[in-house]
């Protein structure tokens, strides 16, 4: 004779003692989950948010935090590597804004550098002939590192340009983000491999090695590229269609930045440490560093900006809000996902407040409906203050740019969100150009007259607006 299962949890809640059993080991998850939550000494709000949301998950709860809870990671080989690579010029600006070049040193354990050029690349239409005409140049090493990278037209492009130069002899190594990625396959790289390049995924998942954490809320988000030590490519634009607007009239709005001199050193520096750490070798680390050119000083102060949840000080977000007190006229910024922390957002009120001309433009309607909710539940202290805000649309923008006054701006791939800031390993270039900041300056205002302003007095319907908005921004740190 069978029981339901009603009548077996009535009969095992009756066994004497149960209740007290279950009672102790519901203490016991809360105070363990709960000490290794605490020790991460994240803000208040993100680590009440994740006791408060896995306290209602029994045991759940504790897999959801190891797999994707923020935990920082340790890479110390990552100086070791530096010490022995040997691939950067010993040059440094003598002039420039003194704060911020010691506190990005500091941060990054970067000094500032020059670059002899700094090309603007707006879209998939600037950015791809040139990235294909600079690879097809290759004569020692192509190293690519990408969030993203779709197995469609633009993929099979640059696959094909890979292929071509591998070859020919040249060195060919592709990182990619094992989620970002995931749709791609070592199959689709089988002619370069084939030919002698070399693929490797950074934070691999495996299920099937539940001991080996697979860090899966901590990716690269870096999208850079290094060709013989002497060009390099650094920006917000993937390996995908979505961004080619030569292709879809619907592609990304983004931006991107082709650069040459020595602060190519450095990019080729964080690509390093990146492979080495991925790969788990350095027996590269040698030839690489042989083929690198002789320092080639220039006229352009610029600034590698590298940060990750291997680093406690947030690196570009400290930058993003030293740049922004550095403002004596304008601050302006464009961002996917906009949600800042307690300081940034100080800062942005604060310029406002002071009677500078802050704007800030994000996308009409982003990729994410909830992004799009948290972003719009920032708008009123932001209007209050004075703060201009654009929604762009109808493409989805992507760029991620700040522009400070008529000399300082920060491209690069971060995002002005948590996710960005702490979790995520992002590279921003911060470079002191009037010419650069002229170009940026006009790229904005051809943006914002295809944004709308948005109106403090606009409608925000209760059940449709202003709940969802302050629910998404509630869970925010959870993002």
């Amino acid at each position: 004779m069978s029981l339901s299962l009603p009548t077996t949890l009535d009969a095992l809640w009756a066994i004497p003692h149960i209740r007290a059993w279950l009672a102790a080991a519901w203490v016991l998850y809360l105070l363990g989950l709960g000490s290794w939550i605490l020790l991460q000494k994240r803000e208040p709000v993100a680590t009440l948010s994740w006791l408060l949301s896995l306290a209602a998950l029994p045991y759940l709860g504790f897999v959801i935090y190891y797999f994707f809870g923020p935990h920082r990671i340790a890479r110390q080989h990552r100086r070791r590597i530096r010490h022995r690579a040997s691939l950067t010029p010993d040059t440094a600006p003598t002039s420039g804004t003194q704060e911020l070049r010691t506190l990005a040193q500091a941060t990054t354990g970067m000094p500032p550098c020059t670059a002899r050029s700094v090309r603007l690349l707006v879209d998939g239409r600037e950015k791809f002939p040139a990235l294909l005409a600079a690879i097809a140049e290759a004569r020692d090493h192509v190293h690519l590192e990408y969030y993203i990278y779709q197995p469609d037209h633009t993929g099979r492009a640059l696959r094909d340009a890979l292929v071509e130069r591998a070859r020919a002899g040249v060195k060919v190594r592709l990182l990619l983000d094992a989620v970002g990625s995931s749709k791609i396959g070592r199959r689709f790289f089988a002619p370069l491999l084939d030919a002698g390049g070399e693929l490797a995924w950074f934070h691999p998942v495996r299920p099937w090695l539940p001991w080996k954490r697979p860090w899966m809320n901590l990716r690269t988000h870096r999208k850079l590229v290094v060709i013989d030590g002497r060009i390099g490519f650094i920006g917000g634009i993937n390996i995908t269609d979505e961004e080619d607007d030569r292709l879809r009239a619907d592609a990304y709005r983004d931006l991107h930045l082709q650069v040459e001199g020595d602060i190519v050193h450095w990019l080729q520096e964080v690509f390093v440490e990146d492979w080495a750490y991925a790969c788990q070798d350095n027996r590269f680390i040698a030839d690489v560093a042989r083929a690198m050119p002789p320092p080639q000083p220039g006229d352009i102060r610029t600034q590698l900006l590298s940060s990750g949840p291997d680093s406690r000080w947030e690196p570009i977000h400290r930058l993003y809000v030293a740049t922004i007190h550095e403002a004596q006229h304008r601050v302006w910024l464009s961002t996917p996902y906009f949600v800042p922390g307690e300081a940034a957002m100080m800062a942005l009120t604060s310029a406002a407040l002071g009677g500078l001309d802050v704007r800030l433009l994000v996308p009409k309607v982003s990729d994410s409906r909830w992004v799009t909710w948290c972003v719009r539940s920032y708008f009123d202290d932001l209007l209050a203050a004075g703060v201009k805000v654009y929604e762009y649309g109808p493409r989805m923008l992507h760029s991620k740019a700040l522009l400070v006054d008529d000399r300082l701006a920060i491209i690069g791939s971060a995002n002005f969100d948590h996710r960005s800031f702490r979790l995520n390993f992002e590279a921003s270039l911060l470079v002191e150009d009037p010419a650069l900041a002229q170009a940026l300056k006009q790229q904005f205002e051809q943006d914002f007259t295809h944004a709308p302003r948005v109106r403090s007095d606009r409608p925000q319907p209760l059940l449709t607006a202003r709940l969802p908005e302050a629910l998404a921004r509630l869970l925010s740190p959870l993002l």
